[in-house]
């Protein structure tokens, strides 16, 4: 973050000034490994609705951070006074040659979410922010502004959509023709007042519903609306407890995280790689079996996830989920045995899960 964030300035620019910056914004931009930029100013009213109505149904499960702060998610100056545009920057982060479809019908393969599978974006795309407010603070002279990348309240798909960067699917994620759906989003909130892209008005979902229809537990309410409580990237990554049974059999093999919506999307056949290298899979994640993940003790967890997003769930729930997705495989003696040794050495709530991973493999016998 800028030192000058917090210091309110007058810009004097003039608007062709004003215009020249847009343009070296989005050669900064590119520089720095960003696919697209776009700039909004921060009216995010008719989000704020649906945000309020989505909350009011309880949508959002225990993520109690959904509700904290009154309305500045949708109020960019009540996070950062003095903030007058929003830019949005998107970065790919496919690697290249992961299997996807692959991995999900091997039931003794893990499934972790492709955008877990390498550094934590956070760091590097923070960093990567703030060296482009810098940029474009050198370039503009006075100017204050503060780097965001999931990490305060912010609505990141809305602010993008009004910036231009694309539409939000029916799967409530941001779709972009060109690059479909598997990249992050990052802001800069910014008191310098630049011209300000076209809203991306147009929705090219059409009567298409492929991301409804593969939803494992059927999390989706209707178009544009999930029950966070039912989707298993908040089963597997933000609940902390059990899983409701009922929900379990869907899980299947994912363990963090889960990309179904996505690999449903037609408009991900126009997904391109990442040429970020810090994004590349660190302990053959994108090829791990179950089994050799589920015999991970916690210093080995906390040694293999250091400074990548799968240290968010914690080892416990790791367990939890991994033996969740062992009882949604086939038995074979191997996997009974593990899920026996571990079970002794599990907390309670870990047990739990390996009983019945236990109950639904012995079935089979």
């Amino acid at each position: 973050m800028s030192d000058s964030a917090n210091q309110p300035v007058t810009v004097t620019a003039t608007e062709a000034d004003l215009a020249s910056l847009r343009q070296q914004l989005d050669v900064f931009g590119r520089e720095l490994g960003f696919q697209q930029i776009g700039v909004t100013d921060t009216d995010l009213g008719l989000h704020e609705e649906r945000l309020k109505a989505w909350l009011a149904q309880g949508y959002h499960g225990e993520m109690g951070f959904m509700a904290d702060h009154g309305n500045m998610r949708s109020r960019p100056a009540e996070l950062q006074p003095n903030t007058v545009r929003v830019i949005s920057a998107r970065m790919d982060y496919l690697p290249p040659d992961v299997g996807i479809k692959e991995q999900l019908q091997d039931p003794s393969l893990a499934y972790v979410s492709r955008y877990a599978l390498g550094r934590d974006y956070h760091k590097l795309i923070r960093k990567r922010l703030t060296q482009l407010g810098k940029q474009l603070q050198q370039a503009a002279g006075d100017m204050g502004f503060r780097a965001f990348v999931d990490s305060a309240p912010v609505l990141e798909r809305a602010l993008a959509n009004k910036a231009g960067l694309g539409w939000i699917g029916k799967n409530t994620m941001l779709i972009n023709r060109q690059a479909g759906s598997y990249f992050f989003l990052g802001e800069i909130l910014t008191d310098l007042p630049l011209p300000v892209d076209e809203p991306y008005a147009k929705d090219h979902c059409g009567r298409c519903q492929a991301c409804l229809d593969i939803c494992p537990t059927q999390a989706f309410v209707g178009p544009h609306v999930l029950d966070a409580r039912r989707c298993i990237s908040y089963l597997t990554i933000e609940l902390d407890g059990p899983i409701p049974e009922e929900l379990r059999p869907g899980m299947g093999n994912r363990i963090f995280g889960c990309d179904d919506c996505q690999i449903g999307c037609p408009w991900n056949r126009f997904s391109k790689p990442t040429l970020e290298t810090d994004f590349t899979p660190r302990h053959a994640l994108d090829k791990a079996t179950l089994l050799a993940l589920f015999r991970w003790d916690e210093a080995t967890f906390l040694q293999n996830t250091e400074g990548m997003p799968i240290r968010r769930t914690g080892f416990e729930n790791w367990q939890r989920n991994i033996a969740v997705a062992l009882g949604n495989g086939p038995y074979s003696l191997e996997v009974e045995q593990a899920l026996l040794e571990r079970h002794s050495l599990s907390t309670a709530m870990v047990q739990e899960h390996i009983s019945w991973a236990l109950q639904r493999l012995r079935a089979q016998r």
